[in-house]
């Protein structure tokens, strides 16, 4: 059944740095495994992003900024030339309906395996995920990871800078980098997996100090108003427990809101929760949203216009979703008209590769 229109704050224009953003609405970043063996995005993940221009932003999906941090098999990448017109085939996509993007940069760690990306995967520390992890040969224990040395942590810091501006020739309005969901900048951040005991380890302001570097790195190759940053506090996919969560968050922004940065963007935001508003309080710059909305599970039938709407009530400034964007090509205009949300299909079309749960999700007619 048609539902009443109704006026509603997520559909009205905002600013982000430079960009005029038609609406308030984000497409999340999501992981799809859509992308070539070689990390290159393919026409399909054109056709996928430029479905969806209509959102204010869309954060275009962790993509690799090195080899060694590929987690999964068909991750997109741009550290080669490549990756990069890869890349830029989905921008020009996208610009050609009117679109905005930015592109997640994301090192996984300790999330890798060598059958996927033929390198043992580098860590904090040597701990390996104590889960098993998709490779090219199916679902196989995960190895322990080296321990990166001073060099290592230098190099990955210059990878994630040469990553940023590849990603603005490609053409991205910027980037997000990824601190968030148990990959590499999580793992320094969280007292289980970073057991160091150098100026990267022991108390959260030493802990935040490679994520730091990372983000002035990148903000220094492509500009401030370039760059975001996307943290998840408390979530503890990928085997993460944080340890000191409400000292940790605090330690990071303090070291971050120097940087006048584009945006935070915070993983399953929840109004109510005082972390969240603290995070508010303390962080001077835009700040994205990310409802906390039931998963696993049904998406709400709203798509989460309800959280998001709280949220921006509780002083967020724009609002991601996932699942509504993935289902949806057309939210914005489906949020506008009060029309009924397509639901979302089977979770294991996500990951399977191919059109179908992909590109196939229908649009309301003219």
């Amino acid at each position: 059944m048609t539902q009443t229109p109704a006026a509603s704050p997520l559909l009205e224009p905002a600013r982000l740095g430079p960009l005029h953003l038609p609406n308030r609405l984000v497409m999340a970043p999501l992981t799809r495994n859509r992308a070539g063996a070689d990390g290159v995005p393919g026409p399909m993940m054109a056709t996928y992003y430029a479905q969806r221009a209509s959102a204010g932003l869309i954060i275009a999906e962790a993509t690799t900024p090195n080899p060694v941090g590929q987690t999964y098999p068909h991750i997109p990448a741009i550290h080669n030339e490549a990756q990069v017109a890869g890349w830029r085939r989905v921008t020009d996509a996208v610009g050609a309906r009117g679109g905005r993007m930015f592109l997640q940069l994301q090192h996984g760690g300790r999330v890798g395996h060598p059958d996927t990306s033929g390198l043992v995967p580098v860590a904090p520390s040597p701990i390996p995920l104590p889960e098993t992890i998709h490779t090219p040969g199916g679902r196989k224990d995960a190895v322990v990871p080296r321990e990166m040395t001073h060099d290592d942590i230098r190099s990955t810091v210059a990878d994630f800078a040469t990553a940023a501006r590849n990603a603005v020739d490609a053409g991205f309005a910027g980037v997000e980098v990824h601190a968030a969901n148990g990959h590499l900048l999580h793992q320094f951040m969280a007292r289980n997996t970073n057991h160091r005991t150098d100026a990267y380890g022991g108390p959260a302001t030493a802990r935040v100090r490679f994520a730091a570097e990372v983000v002035r790195a990148v903000a220094a190759a492509v500009g401030p108003e370039r760059v975001g940053v996307r943290i998840s506090p408390g979530v503890t996919v990928n085997g993460i427990d944080e340890g000191d969560t409400e000292a940790l968050y605090p330690a990071l922004i303090e070291a971050l809101a120097p940087m006048d940065l584009a945006y935070l963007h915070v993983v399953f935001a929840d109004p109510d929760q005082p972390l969240f508003r603290t995070l508010r309080g303390a962080w001077p710059g835009t700040l994205i949203a990310n409802p906390a909305l039931p998963y696993p599970g049904p998406l709400p039938a709203d798509g989460g216009r309800h959280e998001g709407e709280r949220l921006l009530a509780a002083g967020a400034d724009l609002i991601s979703l996932g699942r509504a964007f993935l289902a949806n090509p057309d939210l914005v205009a489906r949020l506008r008209l009060g029309a009924p949300l397509n639901p979302v299909r089977d979770d294991g079309l996500m990951y399977v590769g191919g059109e179908e749960g992909y590109t196939d999700y229908p649009v309301l007619a003219a």
